[in-house]
């Protein structure tokens, strides 16, 4: 089991940024010690994007992405986290520039993933952070795992649609794996420009945190760093918004 003492710090921590600047950096021993305190947890999590599908939306303008997509609820009060039923996601006017409008269908999250201890104690993390931010008798949990190509001599794009919302409450990007990659540069604004918080996740679960009703994000493209092979990039962006 994680540490209570540290658990608490995390939290606290974590909570004090997002409401005062809108966005944290939670570093990967603390999110291991939460989500997978035998220390072995997450090497086995990113097994998981060996089995993500093409994105065809992506690959319409050039960026060559695997992804699966999944949604669920999550209660406050007792932690459950129940799937919702398989649809297409799409997102809120004003938020993503490429998408607006559009119903994008990607394959769902395979049993295996929805089951990882790994995966459930993150949703529970998120929850508790989300507490924060707004009041929800039920959490809306949206849930996507990608992998961003960048073929040997080209670039990949992990947001191909610039700087943007994601019309939710709590937005995060965990990082699960790199390899052969430069660049991948995360960065948080203010609406009027200002840069919030910016750094590279280049070390497996260190977690980046965001207030989506208040802050935009974006990550530079990836590149790889032996020229003549592939490079690519594993995250998994998790969003939280109060249930409607």
């Amino acid at each position: 089991m994680h540490d209570t003492y540290r658990t608490h710090d995390t939290i606290s921590t974590a909570r004090q940024a997002l409401t005062s600047t809108g966005a944290y950096l939670m570093p990967p021993d603390r999110v291991t010690a939460y989500a997978c305190p035998d220390g072995d947890g997450l090497a086995r999590f990113a097994a998981h994007w060996e089995k993500l599908a093409p994105d065809p939306y992506a690959a319409r303008n050039g960026t060559r992405r695997l992804r699966r997509y999944g949604s669920f609820t999550l209660s406050p009060a007792d932690g459950r986290l129940a799937p919702l039923p398989h649809g297409a996601f799409v997102q809120p006017e004003d938020t993503n520039p490429l998408y607006v409008d559009v119903d994008r269908h990607f394959e769902p999250l395979t049993g295996a993933f929805t089951r990882d201890p790994v995966f459930r104690a993150l949703v529970r993390l998120l929850g508790e952070l989300a507490g924060c931010l707004d009041e929800a008798d039920e959490w809306t949990v949206l849930v996507h795992p990608f992998r961003v190509v960048a073929p040997a001599g080209a670039q990949g794009s992990p947001t191909p649609e610039g700087r943007h919302r994601d019309g939710v409450t709590l937005v995060s990007s965990l990082l699960v794996g790199r390899r052969n990659a430069t660049g991948g540069r995360s960065a948080v604004y203010t609406p009027e420009g200002a840069e919030v918080l910016a750094t590279t996740l280049s070390e497996p679960g260190a977690l980046l945190l965001g207030d989506d009703r208040r802050t935009l994000h974006e990550v530079s493209p990836i590149r790889p760093l032996a020229p003549g092979e592939t490079a690519r990039r594993d995250v998994l962006v998790t969003t939280l918004m109060p249930r409607r």
